[in-house]
Formats: C-alpha cells, sequence, structure tokens
C-alpha cells in the first residue's frame, strides 16, 4: 500500500531523542530554546514559543490576541476543525467565510462582507502549505482594526514575496504532526515580533509560572516561583525538541524534494482536462505539504469512486479539505449557513500520496494509476 504521507526521520533524529533521553532532562529545557532560537531564525521571526501542538499555539494566540467570549473570528470553514476549534476554546464565535477555489485559501471579498462590530480577529489558514494573500488581509484588518493570526499548520518552510511563513504577522501557528513537512511526533510553535505577545505565551504554555523549571535549575540561588494567572500545561518535551532540531537542519532540503514530485504530477496531470491542479501564483512559494485535484464537473469519474477505485489498486488518497460546518460538532449551530464554493471544493477534491523519501515506482504507480481513470 502507498501511503497518503509519512514522516521523514532517520537515525539522526532517534539518536538526538536518545542523547537527550540520557542527559535526564526530559520536559521543557535547554533543547526546546534551542529549537526555538533556529526556528526563529530560519522564519525571519523575531520569536518563536515551543508548544505541544498547533492548536493550543491557536488557543493561545487567541488569548493574547485578546479574542474572548462572544467576539467574532471569521476563518474559513474549509480547514481541519482545530481552527475553528480554537476560536470556541476562548468563548468566540467562528464565522465562517468563503474560499478561493484556485487555492483553498480564504476569499478576502467574501471575508470582507462578514465584518460586524462584533469582529475581533480574522484567522487565516495557509491551506495545504499554498500561502494565502497575507498583504490583502493584512490591509483588510488594519483597516477595520482586527487582529490578523495565521493558521500556518502546513506551511513551515513555504514563502510569500521573498519572505518565509512566520515573518509576516504578529501570531503565527505551525504544526509538527506527522502529516506535515517536518514532525516531532507532534507539537507546534508560534512566532512573533511582539515582545510584549512572546512573553505572555510563555507565561501562558507553563501553567502562569513566573520562573521557569530551566532558570531555578541553572540558578546558584534558591528561587521561588509564582504563578502569576491561569495557564495551561501546553510544553513542548526536550526530545521532541532535539527531533526538531535535526528535522529543521534538512527542511529546505525535503521541501525541495517535495516540489519536484509536484512537478511531476503537475507534467502528468496537465493533459487531462477535466482536472484542476494546484495554483502557484508569482511570488507565492508551496512546500507542496499536499498535493490536491480539483475534479471539475465533466469528468468521467467521481470523486469517492475514484478514491476506492485507488484503495483498490494500493493507492492511499484523502478527501478534499474537510468544511467544518458540516461536521456533528458544527452541524446544528450552522444548520443554514450555505458556503456552496467550499462545499463544492471539498466533495470534490482528492489529496495524493506525497510524501519523502518516496520510490521512483511508487510515484510512477501514482501517476498511471491516477491518470488511467481519465481515458
Amino acid at each position: 500500500m502507498i501511503p497518503i504521507a509519512k514522516p521523514y526521520l532517520t537515525k539522526k533524529e532517534a539518536k538526538a531523542a536518545y542523547d537527550t533521553i540520557l542527559t535526564g532532562w526530559i520536559t521543557q529545557g535547554p533543547r526546546v530554546a534551542e529549537f526555538e532560537q533556529k526556528f526563529a531564525e530560519y522564519t525571519g521571526a523575531k520569536y518563536a514559543v515551543a508548544v505541544s501542538n498547533c492548536t493550543t499555539a491557536l488557543h493561545l494566540s487567541m488569548i493574547v490576541a485578546g479574542v474572548g467570549q462572544g467576539d467574532e473570528v471569521i476563518c474559513p470553514s474549509m480547514s481541519y476543525i482545530a481552527t475553528a476549534n480554537s476560536i470556541k476554546y476562548v468563548g468566540a464565535i467562528p464565522v465562517f467565510a468563503e474560499i478561493d477555489p484556485a487555492n483553498y485559501n480564504l476569499d478576502v471579498h467574501d471575508v470582507a462582507k462578514k465584518i460586524t462590530p462584533r469582529t475581533r480577529a480574522i484567522l487565516l489558514v495557509h491551506q495545504i502549505g499554498m500561502p494565502a494573500d497575507i498583504d490583502a488581509f493584512r490591509t483588510l484588518a488594519d483597516k477595520h482594526g482586527l487582529q490578523l493570526i495565521e493558521d500556518a499548520a502546513c506551511a513551515v518552510g513555504s514563502s510569500y514575496k521573498g519572505k518565509k511563513i512566520g515573518s509576516h504577522s504578529s501570531l503565527v501557528c505551525f504544526s509538527f504532526h506527522p502529516r506535515k513537512v517536518i514532525s516531532t511526533g507532534d507539537g507546534g510553535m508560534i512566532t512573533t515580533d511582539n515582545e510584549e505577545y512572546y512573553n505572555r505565551l510563555r507565561l501562558l504554555r507553563q501553567h502562569g509560572m513566573s520562573v521557569n523549571d530551566r532558570v531555578r535549575h541553572e540558578s546558584a540561588k534558591v528561587i521561588f516561583e509564582d504563578h502569576l494567572e491561569v495557564g495551561y500545561n501546553y510544553r513542548l518535551t526536550d526530545i521532541q525538541a532535539a527531533v526538531g532540531i535535526r528535522q529543521l537542519e534538512k527542511l529546505d532540503q525535503i521541501i525541495t524534494k517535495r516540489r519536484r514530485i509536484a512537478q511531476r504530477y503537475h507534467k502528468a496531470f496537465k493533459s487531462i482536462a477535466c482536472l484542476q491542479l494546484p495554483l502557484e501564483k508569482r511570488g507565492y512559494f508551496s512546500n507542496y505539504q499536499s498535493y490536491s485535484v480539483y475534479l471539475r464537473d465533466d469528468c468521467p469519474i467521481n470523486r469517492n469512486e475514484l478514491m476506492q477505485k485507488m484503495l483498490d489498486a494500493g493507492i492511499s488518497t484523502r478527501r478534499g479539505i474537510m468544511t467544518s460546518h458540516r461536521e456533528t460538532a458544527y452541524k446544528k449551530e450552522y444548520s443554514g449557513l450555505s458556503l456552496p464554493v467550499s462545499e463544492k471544493s471539498c466533495d470534490r477534491s482528492i489529496i495524493l500520496p506525497l510524501y519523502i523519501p518516496m520510490r521512483e515506482e511508487d510515484i510512477q504507480k501514482v501517476i498511471e494509476t491516477f491518470s488511467s481513470f481519465f481515458k
């Protein structure tokens, strides 16, 4: 079976984890601090804060951005459900807007229509690694006095107008889940250029503790900590951070190889007229965290049938990005909401296998098998 994705972890990551375990420092410590510094340098951000996963990164970002009970946050429904959930965690209301079918990212014009006096923030998702138009949303947010938070769960290593994702906004959240381009098993990171946000994020991720464990451990004097506010246990372990450091070292190499596979797919499928392939506009650089193909109305096979035939041939696929408002957790609350572009994009798109290292024979099998159903 050819999987949809797999993490690219080697003996170097295993040794880094092993060596860290032997130090006796397991939870948030020196390796986490090193990972944060190197991640900030890589993205061009001033600060980086490591957390347990991207969902907790989004939750903390909502808090420090001042989003609270009864506020509205505009976001796509066509995104993993964690996007909307993070808004719910602070008592705010997700307001779902349409996407641009060319890249599955938020439609800035529809977002503008959804702004009300209760709107507090825009949660901008860089879907499956393809950057959204940050400048357009920054202009809109500034015009209405709104916070702009980036959900870059899939976008580590992607770039927008020559700058890495993570350096454009004051709150950008990343994921290191196994399906992402680099992985720490699970984990997350928040980048920011705001020192006040940075300090509070570090406080909140560790129970609101005034002095963290590493500082107390390294101190030559007895230090007693205080808990300054109700915080959370959202720490990343040093074991995960050690793996993340090794992953970060080869991130650009991984992206280069992923893009080569994506180009193979582009070349193989461009002659199939009923398919819409990923669109990477000038100034946009995708890490191709996933490769999603949209089936137009005139395709000779429907998406679900195609997925089953691919599975029968030994190739895993996934449906297009979910629409949160149609999931059971949100369906009743949003029963009257219609998002035809998002819904059609979800129902007619299919994600194909793409990972490193992917064997040549597996790439060729995906291409030949997928193409055969359109002849």
